[in-house]
């Protein structure tokens, strides 16, 4: 399997604490991967290095077929390429609908003339029903994005990503302050989104992660520690001492 996105031997230090260190990591094409790891593991730093938020000190980030490298690009360009990143709080256009939201994200080259005399075409509106279908909202459509629940905000704003057909998806604590319900969800919609997409989920929730069924990777101290399926990594001894026995 070919990769979409490689890390390779990639370090970063902040006032001489080497936030990633020599950090290699791999995900296909169409791929869902969690990534754990105790606070200050680098979980954040990695994700700010893919997006173009935080440049390395050392090492490549490859992205693509053929492969580019994310480290000429600026965080902009990097998002055109495919890179669509949900961080931990919802942000949604609050005061807007749940149907306006997901037009507005919708992946249409416009130019700043073009926006402002922007009229959706009937397409638009069909991948928009679509979408709510796909995130469990087509019966919020004219709700204001404002009066969803927390859970139903966290798939609004997934849904806005999705829109903009990334190639790859980075979701943060997805799970955080979901009830039982929302949670099963937002697993299903993540299994989803990674049958076509790359996903990678980075979260704290292990009972979530089980849920994921896909494969886990373990950071410390800015490296990978561990590698493989759920039950692997948490059988892993060095797992359960810098992580699971905390």
């Amino acid at each position: 399997m070919s990769s979409l996105l490689e890390v390779a031997g990639v370090s970063v230090a902040f006032d001489g604490f080497k936030a990633i260190n020599d950090l290699s990591f791999e995900i296909g094409a169409a791929e869902l991967r969690a990534i754990i790891g105790p606070n200050g593991a680098g979980k954040t730093t990695f994700m700010d290095i893919v997006t173009g938020k935080t440049r390395p000190d050392s090492g490549r980030v490859d992205y693509g077929e053929p492969p580019a490298s994310l480290l000429r690009m600026s965080e902009s360009e990097i998002a055109r390429a495919g890179i669509g990143r949900k961080f931990q709080r919802p942000t949604v256009f609050e005061q807007q609908s749940v149907r306006d939201n997901l037009t507005m994200a919708l992946d249409n080259a416009r130019d700043p003339l073009s926006v402002v005399f922007y009229r959706p075409f009937a397409t638009d509106m069909d991948r928009v029903a679509e979408l709510a279908r796909e995130i469990g909202l087509a019966d919020q459509l004219n709700r204001m994005a404002g009066e969803l629940a927390h859970g139903q905000k966290q798939w609004l704003e997934i849904g806005m990503l999705l829109a903009q057909d990334p190639k790859l998806l980075l979701v943060d604590e997805p799970a955080a302050g979901m009830t039982l319900d929302e949670r099963e969800h937002t697993t299903d919609l993540l299994k989803r989104a990674a049958e076509t997409r790359a996903v990678i989920v980075v979260e704290h929730d292990m009972e979530f992660v089980r849920r994921l069924n896909c494969k886990v990777t373990v950071l410390h101290e800015g490296s990978v520690l561990a590698e493989g399926s759920i039950d692997h990594v948490t059988g892993h001894q060095q797992v359960i001492d810098v992580y699971l026995g905390r």
